[in-house]
Order: structure tokens, then sequence, then C-alpha cells
């Protein structure tokens, strides 16, 4: 098959797509009515590198779990191809000249997969659910000072100052999913949830597969597929066997040193795209030494990004030392570290450390973390400091970083779309993931100022001073950005590789 391929200059614009309209605009446009044509049938089968922690799309963060969820819900906003905003639940939305009041008008006849009604009350319930339990996304309503439903097919949400990311923060990711009441109160939520979207879970084996059947009362155009199954393969060695044996039709797990082969032999189709996501060390500042800045530049100058990145990507991938990737009209070219173990050994002698373990968590649902984790190791020994790895499951991962067990740990941020997405709820003091404890008052200022600012250029210019000190803090050690890489059979048409991950089936036809 053959599909357009988003290049670097579509991230570009797609990452300068902030709001989507002006003060006092209206946007209305639809994805389309519903067809009347026939669905084509046949279950795809997905495999992905590890198993969702929960489907509960408010209070999980897992990758793993967002890959499914995709397919299950639905935002009042979504991120088209090129990451601009547009219409999902809402089909319209205006702004208020001083750009304090949103006022979205919601698509007629939309209902749960239950067969209740999604109305305005949904969105509102959904929004105040996170806003008031203080879940995963909260920090995407800061400015929020309410949400209301004055009729059941408006929703209006106010703000305290203008929010120039506001679209993007309702529609970027399913974390801001509109979900149903019943459903949380019942508890169901976690391994059978209901949404609106395409397809609706219909079993779940932990630890083997998550099948998804057609929503038929779905409100867009039908899914061809009569479903999806996703399988949970760690070992892409495996899902590359899986697909070339035709037990799965599509997996995004597949080993990066055989890509470039793969590409070329043609077995199956192989495509790759530049990606919004940033892999990262991270270093625990509430740990001695690791409060120490000097400490954690003394790690940075250590790494050769170079290395790790070709180790863990095989060329899959750009080094880079800024979170925000070089084809973004947001990248801040920005490099303070070289590879200079002379340089470490000096920060690490003035601050007292000699002879230091750390131990290093990764998890074996992405084996670029271990990878990148062995050749860390080596070179931090350079430098006297003997790492000790530790790899988890995914979900004792989470669970360790939520506790602050763990002197460092290696993971990537993925499907960012706006600025704020790749700095705010990570380096503000307090932030949702703010798992390090990094806290710097300058910081917390310029995120504060750039995510109310209107004005694209100071606001750059105000992400770039953010950058430069969250760089020059080591708060994180950023690695590299991946490339975006998945591979399907010939049967499989209709699907697109997206910048931001999202795997969506619902316009793939499964040929027999």
């Amino acid at each position: 098959m053959t599909r357009s391929r988003i290049t670097a200059a579509a991230l570009a614009v797609a990452l300068t797509g902030l709001a989507g309209c002006s003060a006092g605009e209206g946007v209305d446009v639809d994805r389309g009515s519903p067809s009347a044509g026939p669905a084509v049938g046949g279950t795809l089968t997905a495999a992905i590198g590890g198993e969702p922690d929960q489907l509960d799309p408010h209070r999980t963060s897992a990758y793993h779990s967002f890959e499914v969820l995709e397919n299950v819900y639905d935002t009042l906003v979504e991120p088209n191809a090129d990451l601009t905003m547009g219409p999902a639940l809402a089909t319209r939305w205006t702004t208020s000249s001083d750009q304090l009041t949103w006022t979205f008008t919601l698509r007629e006849g939309v209902t749960f997969s239950d067969g209740s009604p999604l109305t305005s009350e949904d969105v509102v319930y959904s929004y105040q659910r996170i806003i008031r339990e203080k879940l995963n996304a909260s920090f995407r309503f800061a400015t929020v000072k309410s949400v209301t439903a004055p009729d059941p097919a408006t929703v209006v949400v106010t703000l305290t100052a203008p929010t120039p990311n506001l679209l993007a923060n309702l529609g970027g990711y399913k974390g801001v999913a509109i979900v149903e009441k019943s459903n949380v109160e019942s508890g169901a939520i976690k391994t059978r949830p209901v949404g609106s979207g395409p397809f609706t879970v219909a079993g779940y084996t932990a630890g083997d597969t998550i099948k998804l059947a057609r929503n038929d009362a779905y409100w867009g155009q039908k899914p061809k597929l009569d479903g999806v199954t996703f399988t949970f393969v760690k070992d892409p060695t495996v899902a590359l066997q899986n697909l070339r044996g035709g037990e799965v039709q599509w997996t995004d797990n597949l080993p990066p040193q055989q890509v470039p082969a793969l590409k070329e032999a043609g077995e199956v189709t192989v495509e790759t795209t530049p990606s919004t996501d940033y892999w990262y060390l991270a270093l625990n500042e509430r740990r001695k030494p690791y409060d120490d800045a000097n400490v954690r530049r003394a790690v940075a100058f250590a790494l050769d990004r170079e290395a790790i990145t070709k180790a863990a990507k095989f060329g899959q991938a750009t080094a880079n030392q800024t979170a925000i990737p070089r084809g973004s009209s947001w990248y801040y070219d920005y490099a303070p570290y070289r590879h200079d173990p002379d340089q470490a050994r000096r920060l690490l002698g003035g601050a007292g450390v000699t002879g230091r373990t750390m131990d290093l968590m990764v998890t074996s649902e992405y084996p670029e973390t271990v990878t990148a984790a062995q050749v860390i190791a080596a070179q931090l020994a350079e430098v006297g400091i003997t790492v000790k790895i530790r790899t988890l499951d995914f979900a004792q991962w989470l669970d360790e970083q939520g506790k602050g067990n763990f002197d460092a740990f290696l993971l990537g941020w993925l499907g960012n779309i706006d600025p704020d997405d790749f700095y705010y709820a990570q380096h503000r003091t307090g932030g949702t993931f703010n798992f390090h404890g990094y806290s710097n008052p300058t910081v917390d200022t310029l995120l504060d100022q750039a995510r109310t600012q209107t004005d694209e250029g100071v606001r750059k210019q105000t992400y770039e001073r953010a950058a430069r000190q969250i760089v020059d803090d080591a708060s994180y050690i950023y690695l590299y950005n991946p490339d975006v890489v998945q591979g399907w059979s010939a049967k499989v048409t209709g699907y697109r590789v997206r910048a931001d991950r999202a795997i969506r089936f619902r316009d793939v036809a499964l040929g027999r």
C-alpha cells in the first residue's frame, strides 16, 4: 500500500498549531456523517510492546493503555494528521474577544457504546473529575475557571487567563476523554470502559489480549473492521516473527537494528516518520547527591548521546540535548554538554562525590531503556559511578516512580503537541509528573507565563529561556528524539503512521 509520509516540515507546522482560532472567531468543520456502506469485516491483530496498567483514561499514564483507548474514546476535539486540532465530539467552537470564554457546540445524536446519550453534562462531569480529583491531566486545566452545560448540546469553558493551547489541552490525547459517569462509579472503567469511539472493549484477558469490537452506534463513518485484538509482546524479535508468520497484522514493536533491511526487503510494510517524542534520564533530586546540580551536570558530561542513540535506536532517532525535536519551529538549538569524562570527574570531585553507586530503573516493556542503560552504565563507570540496572515490568516501574523509589530512571514522553506538553508537568514545582523533585522559581515563572502568552514570538522566547535553565540545571538529561517505526501486513490498508503515535484503526481494512 502507499501512504503519505509525515515529514519533518509537516511536523514543524504541526507543532506551531496552537489554539486554532483567534479571539472572536468560530470554527465549524465536520468529519462527515455516518456511512451507510457495509463494513468490510475481519479482525486485525496488533502486537504492542506491553500490557496496559488499566483502561481508565483519566488515571493511566501508560502509552500501552492509550494505544487501546485511542480506538475506544472520543475527546471534544482531536489532532488531525498534521497535528492541528480539529472537530471530534464538538463540531463548532467560538471564542470571546478577550479569549476567556470558549463555547463548544456538540455533535448531534452521539451515544456511548452502551446506547446512553452523550450530552454536555458528560463533558462537564469528565473535566470536573479530572480537576477535582487532581488526576493526570489536571495540569491542563490550570487556567480553567469553570465548565458549564447551558443546554445538552453546548459546553462553555471559562478561563482565568488566555490559553493559546486550550484545544490541544482538551483533545491532544485520550487522557482527557469524555467518560460515562455510571461506568466510572461502578469501577468497570478499569477493564471494561464505555466510550463513544469507533470500537468498544469486548474482552480483556490479563497478560494476554484485549479484544475490541466495532461500535455500530459510532457517530462517524463505521469502521471497516469487525474488531481489533491487542496482544502483548515484549520481545521485538517475537513481534516481528509473528508479523511475518501472519499471527499479527500490525506492530509498533520492531527490532530497531532490522528496520533498514525490513524496509528494503518489502516483505512487510515498514514506515517511519519523525516523532514528537523525547527520551531522557532523570535523577532523583530528593536524594543526595543528586540534589546538587553539579552532580547532575557531571552525569550529563559523562554521557555520549550519539553512542547511546546508536545503541538504542540504530539510526531511528536523533540525539538532542533539549526536548523539542529539530523539525519543529519550537526547536531550541542549545547543547552545552559535550562527552567530556574529565569535566565530569572534576565536577564530581568538587561536589565531594567518589565511588558512587547509582540505582537506575528501566522497564522491560521499553527494551530501548534497557539497552540505553547498559551503555550509560559503561560511560558512568569511566567517571567513578557504578550503575546498578534495575529492570521492572511497567506496572512495577510506575509504582516505584510514583513512590520516589529510585536514584535515576530512563523513559520517554510520547505524543507531545504544544510546547507546554514538553515542559510544564515535568519541571514545574509540584508538577503532576515531576517525580524527580526538580524546583526552580525562575523556571516556574517562565512556564506559567508561556502557557498564557498569546504572542507566539514572545511565547517562543519564553520557552527557550525555560528550556535553557532546565538543561543547565540538568532537571532532565535529554538523550534523543526517536522516529515512529511501525510495520504491518500487506493485507492492511488505510493505516497511517502519525507523529504523535496515536494508533487509529477506524479507517483500516483487512484483506482476505
